[in-house]
């Protein structure tokens, strides 16, 4: 099935892009969303009525995520003290969850599906660089120190 996307969406393809898709991920996500539209010839005339004002929605939501990274990359290393044995290991886990609340006391709207742990959640003791996803190509750094409490 073919749609026009109204939005870029990551490894899918840009504004305006002619995209094959799976029918149930263009029926039950991308359309319900907003995010795309049938390709029809109605429809990519009226997109291309649309595309200036589109295009300029896309650039503010691209401002905006470009002042959410300069500002999350300016933040200091936060610290999370968990309970943790001899050696190290933490009794339980540090989770995105975990992070994002204590990103949220501080300040910062970061949802916690916006942060990525690649190896799972933080299970010992240490410095460690996580990412952020603001955009479909904007990711933000930053440093979470987990030391053990007493």
């Amino acid at each position: 099935m073919e749609v026009i996307l109204l939005e870029k969406i990551r490894n899918l393809g840009a504004l305006g892009d002619k995209v094959k898709v799976k029918a149930g991920f263009a029926r039950n996500f991308l359309i319900p969303q907003g995010k795309a539209v049938f390709a029809n010839k109605d429809n990519i005339a009226k997109f291309e009525q649309r595309r200036t004002e589109l295009e300029k929605v896309a650039g503010e939501k691209h401002q905006q995520a470009v002042a959410r990274q300069e500002a999350i990359n300016a933040l200091p290393a936060i610290t999370i003290t968990a309970k943790a044995g001899d050696e190290g290991k933490l009794f339980g886990s540090i989770s995105n969850r975990d992070i994002a609340e204590v990103l949220h006391s501080q300040g910062m709207d970061i949802e916690k599906r916006e942060i990525r742990l690649p190896e799972g959640p933080l299970r010992k003791v240490g410095e460690y660089e996580i990412m952020i996803d603001i955009e479909s190509d904007l990711t933000a750094i930053i440093k979470v120190n987990v030391v053990a409490e007493g």
